[in-house]
């Protein structure tokens, strides 16, 4: 008989090996002691004691929970959080405090945050939404942050049957039924052990740093009363307590009845469904973990194109269903290793051939191999936000593919599948959906404008300038995004004839025109959002040019209308990117990433983990200093281009930079624009990672550039010490902040939530 591992059973021998692995490193001490005990379904009370914020001790400290080295990474990642506040858990035993997301973490932030919101609205009904997709423990956490919220009288709204909702429909129900905010639990296309809060405002947009930093001082100020007390207690209501509830949610249909309105406003428009209810054959929708399913499939459904799809993975599974699991690591040791669900991750194998192990391991040479070509995959991750779209081709086609700069796998039989970054997906949805809006005759009514992140294709800048589009540049994560949108429609209420002005972070006044629309907001990991023709409205009345997180709902509409267009023209998705290319003169066809991980973030002991993490850490900020003092030192003067093209010569003698006309700061990291490319280094604001990115006309060149800079080491050459000031040097990250902060807060929209009367706004 298969072992159970504190109630979870093992479903593969991989995900055996990975339970054997965090039991084996689990102490006695915290397998037996099991704090928070959501068995207890009635309500009670948690005693948090001077004990457990400081460490272990089996003599001296038993009751040790070592929470204030738990609370400085937490805070450390709330000021820099690009996606929640994540980290590895205990997936056995969530109530270990040796990792960053534990259910004690979590019982202090909902309680902290629960202040926050009390004092903030003093007297008010408040009214929040939880909600998670399919990671372990999730459940667990979700109950727990209910039962807090309902303690200090805050409802909660959660779905039927407390299942899970993918990231975009909580954040739009947040903003429609004009909810304080909402809690969502996920870690994203993470790996399985990964973890995370996602803090939604009542926009519905993820938490900016200092929303964040409201609730982690509460919690400092907890832990300063147990320190002076000797206690603070937290309680826990019932879980059957009337303020948890369902019942809104079932009467929406767990939001699937507002949403489908909120789709026919926008995407899914006559012009679009009507191709896909022509689809002679079926898109295959790839549901990675599962939990897309539940909530996609009845938006297909209401739409009535739902036979036009077939799904894989439908059933929910923790372990995403072993993908992207393997039993040896990059380097072949022996080990459980996981790549994440990101489809577009590339590695590679033993003999040094690069490879997309994510796909590899949904063996599509098996699953596919009665699908005709031309088949378009449509692959989708836990929470539903992203998106990676491929296409079943012959390999005929192999060489056209390369010059495109499109990388595909073999499904053996003489056929290939494509596999398409998000980079070039998107340039070719957004392209697809303005065509769209012209057949419509829609196109002309407004400006247009994009949202793109400065890490994303230079393609998507040139195809927006051939177009007449206005392009707004913005540091990764989709909070910025929706922080510009923000912005716009403070411009639009406030003076709706005038030309709305925004300032991107490269420090461009970009003129928007009067009344603009919002034709595609993104980023190159595979979140996209596409704005209404008007503007959206919430139950009370709040205005929006677009929603507040990526949907790959959006993405999979006008996806599956560009493949049922080029289905009745009879032409490819990468024969579409190519009339792309030539028809909008882009030159910068090619785009790279390249992920540098300092530590293997499946390492089971949180010990090593912990360590190795901090390792990372140093090395990954040592990298971005070194390039992030010389963008801060021209922008203050004291460096010139000049300067630093010998400083970057002197130091990667096999790049050339003659031709680099520009170093800045974009908000997160630095950016190198030459006249034929840019480079973009990017520390991880969530991991011990780099991030190099890179687009232009020549995909070798900027994948040389990107790996040589993206790895190095950031030490400090002779020339670089002579020319460069090192007092700033040892201040250029204090200084970055501070320049982010100004660009976030110009001309912000810091316009203050108002509870509506929820007894008008609530009723359906």
């Amino acid at each position: 008989m298969d072992k159970i591992y504190n109630s979870h059973k093992a479903n593969s021998k991989l995900e055996k090996l990975l339970f054997e692995s965090v039991d084996e490193k689990t102490p006695f001490y915290i397998k037996e002691n099991k704090l928070v005990d959501l068995s207890n379904k009635q309500a009670f009370t948690f005693r948090l004691k001077k004990e457990h914020l400081d460490a272990y001790d089996e003599n001296n400290n038993p009751e040790g929970l070592n929470l204030k080295d738990w609370f400085k990474g937490y805070a450390k990642e709330a000021a820099v959080s690009t996606a929640g506040i994540r980290g590895p858990q205990n997936i056995l035993y969530p109530y270990d405090t040796r990792f960053p997301i534990n259910l004690v973490g979590i019982m202090l932030a909902t309680e902290a945050k629960a202040l926050v919101a009390k004092e903030t609205y003093p007297d008010s009904e408040l009214i929040k939404l939880a909600g998670c997709e399919v990671r372990y423990n999730s459940q667990e956490f979700l109950e727990l942050i209910a039962r807090i919220q309902a303690a200090h009288g805050i409802k909660t709204l959660v779905p039927q049957g407390r299942k899970t909702i993918p990231i975009w429909m909580a954040s739009f129900l947040a903003f429609k039924l004009d909810l304080l905010g909402g809690e969502y639990i996920t870690s994203s296309h993470g790996i399985s052990v990964k973890n995370a809060t996602k803090d939604l405002n009542s926009q519905g947009s993820q938490y900016l740093p200092e929303e964040s930093m409201l609730f982690v001082n509460k919690i400092k100020a907890i832990f300063e009363e147990v320190e002076n007390k000797g206690y603070y207690d937290i309680k826990i209501a019932a879980n059957d307590d009337a303020l948890i509830s369902e019942d809104l949610m079932e009467k929406l249909d767990d939001g699937v009845k507002l949403y489908k309105q909120y789709l026919l406003d926008g995407v899914a428009k006559d012009a679009n469904l009507n191709l896909i209810k022509q689809l002679k054959e079926k898109i295959v929708i790839e549901n990675v973990g599962g939990s897309a399913y539940r909530t996609l499939s009845r938006i297909l459904s209401a739409l009535n194109i739902d036979k036009n799809f077939v799904w894989m993975n439908k059933e929910e599974d923790p372990f995403f269903h072993g993908i992207g699991k393997y039993d040896t690591d990059p380097k072949g040791n022996k080990t459980f290793y996981d790549y994440s669900v990101d489809a577009t991750v590339l590695s590679k194998d033993k003999n040094g051939n690069p490879y997309f192990p994510v796909i590899s391991s949904l063996h599509y040479e098996e699953k596919l191999k009665d699908y005709p070509v031309g088949t378009v995959v449509l692959i989708t991750d836990p929470d539903h936000d992203r998106l990676t779209v491929c296409q079943i081709e012959t390999n005929a086609k192999a060489d056209y593919l390369k010059s495109l700069g499109v990388d595909y796998v073999d499904l053996e039989n003489g056929r290939i599948l494509t596999v398409f970054t998000a980079n070039q997906s998107f340039l070719m949805i957004m392209d697809f959906w303005a065509n769209q809006l012209k057949k419509e005759n829609l196109y002309d009514k407004h400006p247009r404008f994009i949202i793109k992140t400065t890490a994303s294709a230079r393609s998507w800048d040139e195809w927006a300038k051939h177009n007449g589009i206005k392009v707004v540049n913005v540091p990764v994560g989709f909070k910025e995004i929706a922080n510009i949108m923000k912005k716009v429609e403070k411009q639009i209420i406030e003076n709706p004839q005038k030309e709305v002005v925004i300032t991107d972070v490269l420090g461009n006044d970009v003129n928007l025109g009067v009344n603009p629309k919002l034709i595609f907001g993104g980023e190159e990991s595979g979140g996209m959002i596409i704005g209404s023709e008007e503007l959206i409205k919430s139950q009370a009345g709040r205005q929006a040019v677009a929603m507040r997180e990526k949907s790959a709902t959006e993405a999979i509409i006008v996806a599956s209308a560009l493949s049922a267009y080029l289905e009745n023209e009879q032409k490819t998705l990468s024969e579409y990117l190519d009339d792309v290319f030539r028809n909008n003169n882009i030159i910068s066809k090619y785009d790279i990433r390249e992920d540098i991980s300092y530590y293997n973030e499946s390492e089971p002991d949180i010990e090593k983990l912990k360590q190795a993490k901090v390792e990372g850490e140093a090395q990954r900020t040592k990298n971005d200093v070194f390039y992030l003092t010389m963008a801060v030192a021209k922008k203050q003067n004291k460096l010139n281009l000049e300067n630093i093209k010998e400083i970057l010569s002197d130091t990667f003698k096999e790049l050339n930079f003659s031709n680099l006309t520009d170093v800045k700061f974009v908000g997160d990291g630095t950016y190198l624009e030459f006249d034929d490319k840019f480079i973009e280094i990017r520390p991880s604001g969530t991991d011990a990672k780099t991030k190099a990115y890179g687009a232009g006309a020549n995909k070798a060149e900027i994948k040389k550039y990107a790996q040589i800079m993206g790895n190095y080491s950031g030490d400090l050459t002779d020339l670089y010490k002579k020319l460069v000031d090192m007092n700033l040097y040892d201040n250029s990250k204090e200084i970055s902040l501070k320049d982010y902060a100004e660009f976030t807060n110009k001309d912000a929209n810091n316009a203050v939530f108002k509870i509506p009367d929820y007894t008008k706004t609530l009723v359906f």
